[in-house]
């Protein structure tokens, strides 16, 4: 028992507590740093040339669930070892303190009342009269009060006892939600070229809900970097095929949509298509690929010359607006294409480019840990604020001895701000 009991103490202990939030800070950090649940490939590609601090490659990322900080079983073992400390030190801390708080504390005689960190001696020809001065005064001033015939006792912010009750409260529900949302929460982003649509599927693979893209722009700043990214959206019901339009709205970057428990983030943008016309076909409308190895966002295609599938050329590009280079197998550059423009001759195949469709990349993450998360830090804050009251108490003795002069001995105890509630105490008594 005693073991068991040296290890609620240890757990529950403050400087513990102190550092499994640094930890759960740093490693947070971690996660921040690092992409998350992207592909394996990507963590060998990005960490295998140049290990990450020099010291974690791809597959020491992945070996310690870097790749996932925030679901990995370390870190919500983490979460739910502060969170036990918090209940533990609830426990054994902060609820005794608000029974203590609650409870009636009776002094009876001015020598216990002189221990006390603030006490001040009143004579006067009728203490009686003057503890009922005071009872009054005490009163009006919000003070509860319990009352004897010679002797009273007063408190007065017992709600600032209950604050640190409920900030330990909302730190366990806001880790529950947090955890919650880790384990059970869906993330996926798509690129949806616009006049497409994508279903939602729910966890048995049935077609919850449609979401359409109607439109899609990208707003450049003069020099042609994208600022700003803009989706018309349209959720429908079902799987689309005649289903009821549910919600029609525009997301942007910082402006996401809510509903139904998922919400939509506009997080990113590429090229979907391209329109060309190769010397007198029709129309074609051929899928652009990224081509990282070129540049960062540099999207492009292969394209043969002859009809037996000889002499490609390749087509790149940074953006819909264009141009449009053409290169040969050697690398040299061949052509230069404006979207829209005229067609130019390349290998003696008129090529024309008529237009080029961006593609919008939508980030849809449900979280059912949001309410719990949100409810969290309502309660927190609430705390934090309920801490902030001081909680005074106080009390007074009515002293007359024989053939003396009266005297009122009063007394009090305040856990915040004890020097002023010491300059405050003389001002009261000059009142009565």
């Amino acid at each position: 028992m005693k073991a068991l009991l040296r290890l609620v103490g240890w757990i529950s202990d403050l400087r513990v507590a102190i550092v499994l939030l640094l930890v759960i800070a740093v490693t947070s950090g971690v996660g921040t740093a690092i992409p998350q649940r992207e592909p394996a490939d990507l963590y060998h590609r990005l960490y295998d040339p140049q290990p990450w601090l020099g010291l974690l490659n791809g597959d020491g990322v992945l070996a310690l669930q870097l790749d996932h900080v925030y679901s990995s079983g370390w870190f919500l073992g983490l979460l739910a070892w502060l969170a036990l400390a918090l209940l533990l030190c609830s426990w054994r801390r902060q609820w005794p303190a608000l029974q203590a708080a609650l409870r009636w504390i009776d002094y009876s005689t001015p020598r216990q009342l002189s221990k006390l960190s603030v006490a001040e001696t009143l004579s006067t020809n009728s203490p009686k009269a003057s503890l009922d001065q005071l009872a009054g005064l005490l009163q009006r001033q919000g003070w509860q009060i319990q009352r004897h015939d010679d002797r009273l006792a007063a408190r007065k912010g017992l709600l600032g006892r209950v604050g640190p009750l409920l900030v330990h409260a909302g730190m366990v529900v806001l880790m529950l939600g947090a955890a919650w949302g880790a384990l059970g929460g869906q993330r996926a982003e798509q690129y949806l070229a616009p006049g497409r649509s994508l279903e939602l599927m729910d966890s048995r693979g049935s077609s919850q809900l449609t979401l359409a893209l109607d439109h899609f722009s990208i707003q450049r700043d003069p020099a042609g970097r994208p600022e700003q990214f803009t989706s018309q959206l349209r959720i429908l019901e079902g799987d689309g095929s005649g289903g009821s339009l549910l919600k029609q709205a525009e997301i942007s970057v910082n402006h996401p949509l809510r509903f139904q428990g998922v919400t939509l983030y506009q997080a990113d943008w590429a090229l979907a298509t391209i329109s060309l016309q190769l010397g007198k076909s029709p129309l074609l409308e051929l899928p652009l690929q990224s081509f990282p190895q070129l540049g960062e966002q540099i999207w492009g295609i292969v394209l043969p010359t002859r009809p037996d599938g000889s002499e490609p050329v390749l087509l790149s590009l940074g953006s819909e607006q264009g141009p449009v280079e053409i290169y040969g197998a050697d690398g040299i550059s061949l052509a230069r294409l404006a979207p829209g423009g005229a067609a130019v001759e390349v290998k003696g195949l008129p090529i024309r480019v008529e237009s080029v469709l961006p593609a919008s990349g939508i980030l849809l993450k449900r979280d059912p840990g949001v309410p719990l998360v949100y409810a969290g830090f309502a309660i927190a804050l609430a705390g934090g604020g309920l801490s902030l009251l001081a909680t005074r108490q106080l009390w007074a003795i009515a002293e007359q001895p024989a053939g003396q002069a009266g005297q009122l001995h009063v007394a009090g105890l305040c856990n915040r701000n004890l020097t002023g509630f010491a300059a405050e105490l003389p001002q009261m008594l000059a009142q009565l």
